[in-house]
C-alpha cells in the first residue's frame, strides 16, 4: 500500500470490523467510538474474546463427545470392516497435515504483515519526534538568544549612546521588538511535551510488537512440529508417540482458540481507532497543541503560523534599525561597533531558525508521518491480524481432525496387536514368531506345519517323511544370509526340496488349510481302528 496520498482514506476491512457488535458483559449494546479508557469499550472487546472462550468449549465438548462415543460403541472387528476405518484415518491424517500446512503458511504471512505494519508506524513516530525535538530546540536556543544575548548587547549600547536620545530611542524600540518576539514563540505549542508522549508510544509499541512476534513465531512452529510427528507416529503405529501428540493437540487447541480471541478483540479496537483517528488524536492532545494547530498536523496546510509570520516582521524591522546605527552612529561611537555587530550577528542567526522553523512546522512532514502511521496500522497491520485470525480457525481446525483420527489409529494398532497375539506362536508364518525366531536361533531347526505332494496334489500324511534333497543347500544359504548381516528366516529359503506352500497366505487360506488337516486326521484315525 503506497503512503504518497493527499490525504488518509480508512480500508474496507476496517468498516466491515467497526460494525461488529459492540456489547459489554452486561449484554447491553455500546457506542462504537473508539475510547480505551472507557470500561463500557474495555468490555465490548472482552466479550469478543469471551466468544472465542465459548467456541473452545463447544470444540472441546464435541470431542469429549466423539470420543466418549468411539470408546462406548464398539463395534465387532471384522475383516471387512478393518480397510474402510484405515481408509478413513489415512485420509483423516492427510487432511489435518495439508489443513496445518495452509495454516502455517498464512499465520507466517499475517504475522510478516502485522510486523511491518507495526514497525512503519513506529518509525513514523521516531520521524515525528525528531521533528518536533528539532522544532523545541530552535524555539528554545532562539528565546535564549533574543532573553540574554540581546538584552547584554543593548544594556552596553544603552549606556553608549547615554547622550543621544534618539539612538537610545532606537534601542528602547529594539527591545519592544525582541519581547514581541519571545511572546510570539512563547505562543508555539509546548513541543517538548508532544515530543515525549511520541517517543513514549513508539518504544512501549515496539516492545510489544517484539514480543507478539516472538510469540507466534513459536507457536507456528509449534503446531508445525506437533504436525510432523502426529504423522510420523501414524506412519509408524507408535501408540506412546500419538498419545503425546494427543495431549500436545489439545493444549494447540486452547492456544489456537485463546490467539482468535485475542487477535479478534486487537483487529476490532484498532479497526475502530482508523474509522475516524483525528478526532481521537485532537481529544488527547487538547492541552498540547491548540485545535487550530491540530487540523494544520492533522492536514496538509502550506499556510506558514501567524507567530512565526510576526517573528519574521519583528526580525526585519530589528535588521533595518541595525544597518542605520552602524551607518551613523559607529563614526561618533567608535566603540559601539562591537556591539552592534554581535546584534546583527544574533538577528543573522534567530533568521536562520526561523526558516528551519518554518520548514519543519510546514506540516508536509509531519502530514507525511501522520499518513505513514496510518497505513502502517490500518492497512499492513489490521490485515495481518486478519490472516492471524484465519491461521487461529484452520489451526483449530487441523488440530480437531488429528485428535479425532489419533484415537481411531491407537485403537486399530491395538487391534492388530491382538490379533497377532491370537495367533499360534509356533506358526512360523506368524509375524511375531518371526521375530522371535530371528532372536532365538534354536527356532532355526522348526518344521513347517505341512507338506504338499508334488504329484498327486492332496495330503498324504500330517507328518511327510523328510525329502531327499539333502539339507546341505538349506544350511549354506541360510549361512550365507546371516553372513551378510541378514536373519536366517524360512522366507528366505528356497523352496526347492521343501514341498511347503509359500511362506505368505492369507488368514482365510490358513483356516481353510486348518480345517481340511482336522478332517484328514479324524479320517486317519478311522482307518487305524478300522
Amino acid at each position: 500500500m503506497s503512503s504518497d496520498r493527499v490525504d488518509y482514506i480508512a480500508p474496507w476491512w476496517t468498516y466491515w470490523l467497526h460494525n461488529f457488535p459492540h456489547i459489554n458483559l452486561r449484554f447491553q449494546p455500546i457506542d462504537k467510538t473508539f475510547q480505551p479508557e472507557d470500561e463500557n469499550y474495555q468490555q465490548s472487546l472482552i466479550f469478543l474474546g469471551c466468544v472465542a472462550a465459548a467456541g473452545l468449549g463447544l470444540n472441546l465438548l464435541c470431542l469429549a463427545i466423539y470420543l466418549s462415543c468411539l470408546c462406548c460403541c464398539r463395534k465387532e472387528e471384522e475383516e471387512e470392516s478393518k480397510k474402510p476405518n484405515s481408509c478413513c484415518v489415512t485420509w483423516s491424517a492427510v487432511a489435518a497435515g495439508l489443513i496445518t500446512c495452509v495454516a502455517v503458511g498464512v499465520g507466517f504471512y499475517g504475522n510478516s504483515e502485522t510486523n511491518d505494519g507495526v514497525y512503519q508506524m513506529t518509525y513514523s513516530l521516531y520521524n515525528a519526534n525528531h521533528t518536533l525535538g528539532g522544532v523545541d530546540s530552535l524555539v528554545s536556543g532562539t528565546m535564549g538568544n533574543m532573553r540574554s544575548g540581546l538584552h547584554q548587547h543593548l544594556a552596553r549600547l544603552d549606556e553608549i549612546f547615554a547622550t543621544r536620545g534618539d539612538y537610545v530611542q532606537t534601542l528602547q524600540f529594539m527591545q519592544q521588538m525582541a519581547d514581541n518576539v519571545i511572546k510570539q514563540l512563547l505562543g508555539l505549542s509546548d513541543w517538548e511535551k508532544a515530543k515525549v508522549d511520541l517517543a513514549s508510544i513508539a518504544d512501549q509499541s515496539a516492545t510489544i510488537e517484539y514480543y507478539r512476534w516472538l510469540t507466534y513465531l513459536l507457536l507456528l512452529i509449534l503446531d508445525l512440529i506437533i504436525c510432523l510427528l502426529a504423522c510420523l507416529g501414524l506412519a509408524k503405529q507408535s501408540r506412546w508417540l500419538l498419545t503425546t501428540m494427543m495431549v500436545f493437540g489439545v493444549l494447540t487447541l486452547v492456544l489456537s482458540w485463546t490467539s482468535l480471541g485475542a487477535d479478534l478483540a486487537t483487529a476490532v479496537g484498532t479497526s475502530d481507532f482508523c474509522i475516524s483517528p483525528d478526532k481521537y488524536i485532537m481529544s488527547k492532545t487538547k492541552d498540547v497543541i491548540s485545535a487550530g494547530r491540530k487540523r494544520d498536523v492533522l492536514q496538509s496546510s502550506s499556510q506558514k503560523l501567524q507567530p512565526l509570520a510576526i517573528f519574521q516582521r519583528s526580525l526585519t524591522t530589528m535588521q533595518i534599525q541595525i544597518q542605520g546605527l552602524l551607518q551613523f552612529a559607529v563614526p561618533l561611537f567608535p566603540t559601539a561597533e562591537k556591539d552592534l555587530l554581535g546584534i546583527q550577528h544574533l538577528l543573522n542567526s534567530s533568521e536562520a531558525s526561523l526558516h528551519q522553523l518554518t520548514a519543519l512546522l510546514d506540516c508536509r512532514g509531519l502530514n507525511k508521518d501522520y499518513l505513514d502511521a496510518m497505513v502502517g496500522v490500518c492497512y499492513d497491520g489490521v490485515e495481518g491480524v486478519l490472516y492471524l485470525c484465519l491461521f487461529s480457525i484452520l489451526a483449530a481446525c487441523a488440530f480437531t481432525v488429528m485428535l479425532c483420527a489419533i484415537p481411531r489409529a491407537w485403537r486399530q494398532i491395538a487391534c492388530r496387536e491382538q490379533d497377532y497375539d491370537d495367533m499360534d506362536e509356533e506358526d512360523p508364518f506368524n509375524p511375531r514368531a518371526r521375530r522371535l525366531g530371528s532372536q532365538n536361533p534354536d527356532h532355526t531347526n522348526m518344521h513347517s506345519f505341512c507338506s504338499y505332494s508334488s504329484s498327486m496334489g492332496s495330503q498324504t500324511s500330517l507328518h511327510p517323511p523328510a525329502p531327499a534333497v539333502s539339507n546341505a543347500p538349506m544350511s549354506e544359504y541360510m549361512n550365507h544370509t546371516a553372513l551378510f548381516g541378514g536373519n536366517p528366516r524360512y522366507e528366505n529359503v528356497p523352496l526347492i526340496g521343501r514341498g511347503s506352500p509359500p511362506p505368505s497366505y492369507s488368514p482365510t487360506m490358513r483356516a481353510t488349510y486348518l480345517s481340511m488337516t482336522e478332517e484328514q486326521r479324524r479320517h486317519f484315525g478311522n482307518d487305524f481302528q478300522a
